[in-house]
């Protein structure tokens, strides 16, 4: 690990396990998440400011649409259908995405040290197909995806889930997360969170 890195975060003692956000935080996504997400809904007369978005980071897009629906009156009808279409045009600029350097050397750096997860908002082939773009996909322990749990940020269930996949007492685990719904997730899971967004120039 680098000295800069060390200076960004050091596990406090006790800690267990890490768990890692995919979108945001490990991976610099979120641009080309927000291009897909505006260009599909722009065939539904539907507005969705960057802001609004980074606000909802870590809702999965099933629950966005609905509730972006809800609030603009929109009726639509294929819900899934709406969701492939936005997740089709991110993959199409997947294999240009780079890494989130700090937050992807301490993966790096604990790999092999401490059990380590991915617990993602996101669908677990995309985020798969985004940490593969990265480089990242093999330094984990186990991944879980939107449709892993029933519930998701800011509730514990997908962090919890990836603990006890891997094992680990949830009170001993450090989360690293880039959105305020991940921060509660973490929070409410007994998890110590990690915020990542001062490390990350323009957030």
């Amino acid at each position: 690990m680098s000295s800069a890195t060390t200076e960004l975060w050091t596990p406090t003692a006790g800690t267990t396990a890490l768990i890692f956000d995919c979108d945001g935080t490990l991976a610099d996504t979120m641009p080309a998440h927000y291009l897909a997400w505006t260009a599909m809904l722009r065939e539904y007369e539907i507005a969705f400011s960057e802001q609004r978005f980074y606000d909802l980071g870590g809702m999965p897009g099933h629950r966005i649409i609905e509730l972006l629906s809800h609030e603009s009156g929109t009726a639509v009808s294929d819900i899934p259908g709406m969701v492939a279409s936005k997740e089709n045009r991110y993959l199409e600029s997947v294999d240009a995405i780079q890494r989130v350097d700090p937050v992807c050397e301490i993966a790096v750096r604990y790999h092999g040290v401490l059990p380590m997860a991915v617990a993602s908002g996101g669908e677990r082939a995309i985020v798969q197909r985004t940490l593969t773009a990265i480089g990242m996909l093999d330094l984990f322990d186990a991944l879980v995806g939107a449709e892993d749990t029933e519930l998701h940020k800011p509730e514990p269930d997908v962090f919890l889930e990836a603990a006890r996949r891997i094992g680990a007492d949830p009170a001993t685990c450090a989360v690293f997360e880039d959105t305020d719904f991940g921060m509660e997730a973490a929070r409410r899971a007994g998890m110590t969170g990690v915020d990542v967004r001062p490390w990350i120039a323009g957030r």
